[in-house]
């Protein structure tokens, strides 16, 4: 009997709001959990100063769709947007290709 594949676990979705939140983000952390993201409303762009680790990004439209997603950005990227995008959501590099997520998701 071939074996079904198990789906990732569910992600646990923290929300940056307080103005340290949103300044900080995952900046520091030496390891991001495969279950963990952070979501950043009302905002279009990121920037990895200060990160120690690699992270994908997805960005939204106000209905939580994809617009876009970049892998494994860098640590020290001064930038990374993209125009029409309502929230950001940063995770772990490599879950967007793990997760399978892509263009036109709602998420």
């Amino acid at each position: 009997m071939a074996s079904v594949p198990s789906s990732p676990p569910a992600i646990r979705v923290f929300e940056a709001v307080t103005l340290r939140q949103r300044t900080v983000g995952f900046i520091g952390r030496r390891e991001i959990s495969p279950d963990e993201a952070m979501l950043f409303k009302r905002c279009s762009s990121i920037h990895t100063m200060f990160m120690r680790v690699p992270i994908d990004v997805v960005f939204l439209d106000a209905q939580r769709r994809v617009v876009r997603s970049v892998r494994s950005v860098r640590p020290w990227r001064p930038y990374v947007g993209c125009s029409g995008a309502a929230h950001v959501m940063e995770m772990r590099a490599g879950e967007v290709e793990r997760r399978g997520i892509s263009t036109g998701d709602c998420l």
